[in-house]
């Protein structure tokens, strides 16, 4: 799940070196922590917060089939 965010987040972003994702696991949740750069910070929330939006139910799909759940917090 680490890899697939990661993924997109690069993609999004102008300065793909700094994207950084923290993974901290309770229980059966998976909670990741994406940092990126102060200027793409409005490039992975997107406009009204659609593309963040969009990540976090990727995710939460991608969670799914590992019977898990996902959150995904994005740090400014």
């Amino acid at each position: 799940m680490k890899d697939f965010l990661e993924f997109i987040a690069k993609h999004l972003v102008d300065n793909p070196d700094q994207v950084m994702i923290a993974l901290a696991e309770r229980e059966n949740k998976a909670i990741f922590t994406l940092s990126v750069a102060e200027q793409d910070v409005g490039k992975v929330i997107g406009r009204k917060g659609r593309t963040a939006q969009a990540m976090r139910t990727l995710l939460a799909a991608v969670a799914a089939r590992e019977g898990k759940r996902a959150i995904l917090e994005i740090n400014d």
